[in-house]
Order: C-alpha cells, then structure tokens, then sequence
C-alpha cells in the first residue's frame, strides 16, 4: 500500500485513486488518528472577529477520508436531520472530487458552508458513527469534511447550483430567513414552485446572521449560501413583517396558495428577579443582533451598546457562549458565565466550552444570580449570587440545581447578559385566530408533514419546538417543504 503522500499527488487518474480506495482494508483506516481542525492561537482570537476554526487542508481531508468504513448501513445518515448521504460525499473526498463532494451534500443541505461551522455533529451524525457506537474511538469528522467541501467548491469559483424542476406556476410564501425558511425555500424552489421569502428584519439570514458572531460563522459565508439560492429563482423580501406590513389574506389575494411559517423564537426570556430592569442588562437577543446584525462594535456604525470591564452571561448555551465570548473581544476585562448546573450539563457544544475557556472565559458553575443592584444613575454596578447544589434529575435527565441557602454573595459588574432562552415569536399567532397553538407559544404541527391547524400554513424551526439547532431546524423545512408538495398537487388534482 503506497502511503498518503504518494496518494494525494497531483496527476494520479480517478480510476487509480478509486482502485486504491477499495484496496484498503477495515484494519488501516481505522488506525488512522482523526484529524484536528487548526484553529487561531486563543489569546490572538479573543481580541478580534475573525474565525476561530482556519479549515482543513486538502492533504487534511483526504487523510480523514481514508478513515470512513463506507457502512452497509450507514448509520451517520440515519443520524443526519437533512438527510446528507455522508458516506458517498467522504467517497468523493477521497478520490479527490471535491467538487463531486459539494454536489452531493447539496443535494439535501441548502447549506452546507453554514451546518459545517454551527451544527452540533458530536450529538448526531457524528455520535452515529460506527466509530462511536462499536469502535469506541473519535468518529469521522463529518462536520469538519463538509465544512471543506463547501469552502473548496466556493473558492474554487465553480459552484453548483441544484437542478431546478420546470416551474409549476404555484406561488408559496416562507415567513422568515432563518434555517427552516432557507431549507424549505431550497427545497419547493427544486420542485418548481415560485418561492418568496419575507423577512422581517434589513437582511436574509435570520438567526445566522443576528445570533451567530462571526468568529464562529462568518456573514460572507451566509450570503454566498443565500446567492446560490437566489441563483436557484427564490425571492427574498426584507423589512417585512407578515401580520403586520401585510396580512396572510393580503398575501392570499396576491396569488400565494401555501404557507411556511419559520419565524423563529426572538421573544427573550428573563428571570423575573430583583433589578433585572437596570441599565447594562441585556437580553442575549439584543445584545448579540446589534453587535452581530447592527454592527455596534463598528467605529464607522452608530448602533448604540454599552462595553463592560466586568461582564456576566447567565446561561449555559451555545448563546451563552457567543454572548460572553464576543464581550471578551469587545474589551472586557472579566468575562463570566454564570449557570446554576455543573460544566457537564450544560446543552452548549463541548468545543464552544473548550473555545471559551482557551479565550479566558471565567466560568462560575453551581452559581445563580438572585438580585441586581445598581449606581445613582441607575446602570448595573453589582449583583448578588447564590450558590447551587445538583439534586436527583429532572425531566431533561440533567440532576436538578438546588439553592444552597446562606451562600450568596456579591460580585461586581457592569454589563449582564442574560442568554436563559426564548419564547416564540407572537406576531403570526397573533395574527392567525384559528392557528392551534400550544401552552408554550409555539404551532401544533403535524410532525409527519408540518401541517398547522390551517390546511395551506406549514410551520417548523424554533416557533415549533420552541428553540432547536440550524440543522433541527432545517430538517422540519425539508419535511415541511415535502409536505407543502403533497398539500398542493392534491389540490391540484382536485381541481
């Protein structure tokens, strides 16, 4: 067996690299190493914006192809909520079809630069892998191979846009640029629908734009992802708000026979807790869009934000970490999560754990805040902690924070963000007296198809299940898309 040097030399014929791929054996490419992603030197990235994660080379690539086992039944797929053949992309990476690669992952993911940077592979291909379940040892770096196979085929110059159906004619309406609007706007574009996106804010992306920094997801990237999706004949309206710049019925007299509603989960949470009303304590909602978004961190934008020198993050989510990770880039002397669980339940990604503490995040597990107080101008100066105890699990399965009476104590601060969760957006239930929704805000779908209660209104993302990943909400706009097909051409025949 010629080793990988001589592999992936230039000049080498498809067939010859096919050949060699199917002449390894199960027991060399499991004693590979799994390749790591480079990444930015810890104390340089947290002073700047620019992405943490660097990519990995072809050289990379190519040896954490060798790895894949191509499973009879590969179970990553099965782990995959868009449904990725992930065993026949990491085929083409190995045999040098980059580009090969990008064209089958787009065949199901409407974005793939975006799910390779953000989604949490480690809870779902990755944990499916063969690797994981049997093998016990690190699973292909799925998310790391899509990542580059995007990134090659955009800097290549030669990207592929998916096939197109001829169109139908039948106008369809997304509420909402986020993921689950991206994913079901890419998928009745293919089937010949004329699709707008409405977006209620000044740019497409939603939540990728306005909740994700760009050390973790750059914007560039989301608009690349968008183009090629405007390529494919989908609209995009911003500065739009159905329910409010014009009603469902409006959009109906405008020929619009079907409905996606992703509009997402923008509505923050608070804890309900003495000062939580003082000046310096944000939402992580608006504190990351008018950084993200608004650009308040730029000396050319006159966005307004207040800076910390002792910024606290309540919470222990992926938004928790971009809200204390971007207020240590911002200048802050002392940036702090505080989360009343321990360091192992937090629902954050374990590597944006890792990247926070490499970036000098203080972390105060077993702690949660009980009042703020303020100076005589009324901005947060200080705020009082208690510490916690972990009890017997609860219904998430995570052992339950219990108050340890007697502890608290007071830390100074000047800026806190609380990042506790969301709730769904109000505006189109609102506007939908018939729409069946649950306790919690969000729309009772049919799971099987996204059907609300109104037959022509399709809904999924965060305003179903009330906060969920990019690619959880993507899945529910692959189905909700499918779903929205099944609807019309019934009613076509009908007709």
């Amino acid at each position: 067996m010629e080793n990988i040097a001589e592999y992936i030399k230039e000049g080498r014929s498809d067939s010859w690299r096919i050949e060699l791929r199917k002449s390894m054996k199960t027991k060399e490419r499991t004693s590979y190493e799994r390749v790591k992603m480079p990444e930015q030197d810890p104390h340089i990235r947290n002073k700047n914006s620019i992405e943490v994660n660097s990519g990995i080379s072809e050289e990379m690539a190519i040896a954490e192809s060798h790895r894949c086992l191509d499973c009879p039944a590969p179970t990553c797929t099965i782990g995959c909520p868009v449904g990725i053949n992930i065993p026949e992309f990491i085929k083409k990476i190995e045999i040098r079809d980059f580009l090969g690669a990008a064209t089958v992952i787009k065949e199901t993911n409407a974005l793939p630069a975006v799910c390779g940077r953000v989604c949490p592979q480690e809870k779902q291909c990755e944990l499916s892998c063969f690797y994981t379940q049997k093998l016990h040892k690190p699973p292909i770096a799925i998310g790391n191979l899509e990542r580059f196979s995007a990134d090659y085929e955009r800097n290549s110059g030669k990207m592929s846009i998916p096939n197109v159906a001829e169109s139908n004619g039948i106008k369809v309406a997304v509420v909402g640029s986020g993921p689950s609007g991206l994913a079901a706007a890419g998928d009745l574009a293919k089937l010949g629908y004329d699709v707008t996106v409405f977006e209620a804010l000044h740019e497409i992306g939603g939540v990728l734009k306005y909740g994700i920094p760009e050390f973790r997801l750059p914007n560039d990237i989301v608009d690349i992802e968008i183009e090629s999706m405007r390529k494919m004949g989908v609209k995009f309206h911003t500065n739009f708000i159905v329910g409010k710049t014009a009603s469902f019925d409006d959009l109906k007299e405008q020929g619009f026979k079907a409905f996606f509603v992703g509009s997402g989960a923008g509505l923050p949470r608070f804890m309900n807790i003495p000062g939580e009303n003082f000046n310096g304590i944000f939402s992580s909602n608006e504190y990351l869009t008018r950084i993200n978004l608004m650009k308040a961190a730029y000396d050319d934008y006159d966005t307004p934000v207040l800076f910390g020198k002792n910024v606290a993050v309540i919470g222990g989510g992926n938004t928790a970490m971009d809200s204390v990770r971007t207020a240590k880039r911002l200048g802050a002397e002392r940036s702090m999560i505080i989360y009343r669980r321990s360091i192992e339940e937090m629902p954050a990604r374990v590597e944006e754990v890792h990247h926070a503490q490499d970036e000098e995040i203080e972390f105060m597990n077993l702690h949660n805040p009980v009042e703020y107080f303020a100076d005589e101008n009324g901005r947060v100066n200080r705020m009082r902690i208690r510490k916690m105890r972990l009890g017997e699990p609860d219904a998430s399965g995570r052992r339950r924070p219990i108050p340890i009476e007697g502890s608290e104590f007071d830390i100074a601060v000047d800026l806190v963000v609380v990042a506790v969760g969301v709730s769904p957006n109000p505006i189109v239930p609102s506007s939908l007296k018939d729409l069946k929704m649950t306790n919690w805000g969000t729309i009772v779908v049919d799971k099987d198809t996204m059907q609300s209660s109104i037959p022509n209104i399709f809904a999924g993302g965060d305003i179903v299940r009330g906060g969920a990943t990019v690619i959880l909400a993507m899945g529910d706009g692959r189905v909700a898309a499918a779903g929205m097909h099944k609807y019309l051409q019934e009613k076509v025949k009908a007709n």
